[in-house]
């Protein structure tokens, strides 16, 4: 502290050796300090709560959710029933097989949407082109005919 300035009792503020008091704030001063000092101190928040709305919608776009592949088998003209068909998924390499109906239907149900997946079937020595499905392809259920070959 300057040796020529002491300090109020009565305010706390502080005062020359003449006794004019030195650095008072009108109220509009303090005022105006006290809500940049509460905007300052819940900007956080407001960035916080921007950016958790910003990952939710980049959380949608990015297909966390499930879908169905549904098709049917075809030998020629004429539904292949009791053909094999075959989903695999490119990143774990896993393999789900089901056997088509009698009228050459089948479906996989509850398959990831963020990988890559083959499908194709299979009778006897026949055998259909494997076919691809994208994860940056957004349809929830997908058709697909595959034609024994």
């Amino acid at each position: 502290m300057n040796p020529g300035m002491k300090t109020g009792l009565e305010t706390g503020l502080k005062t020359n050796l003449s006794g004019s008091k030195i650095g008072r704030r009108s109220p509009g001063h303090v005022l105006s300090r006290w809500l940049a000092a509460v905007i300052l101190s819940l900007l956080p928040v407001g960035v916080a709560a921007t950016a958790c709305l910003l990952d939710i919608q980049s959380a949608s776009a990015q297909n966390f959710g499930k879908r169905t592949i549904q098709g049917k088998v075809f030998d020629g003209d004429d539904p292949a029933g009791g053909a094999t068909i075959f989903l695999k998924n490119l990143k774990t390499r896993d393999i789900k097989s089901y056997t088509s109906t009698p009228d050459g239907a089948f479906r996989f149900a509850q398959v990831g949407m963020v990988d890559d997946y083959e499908v194709w079937a299979e009778k006897g020595k026949k055998k259909s082109a494997t076919k691809t499905v994208s994860s940056f392809d957004s349809r929830k259920e997908m058709d697909i005919d595959l034609k024994l070959k």
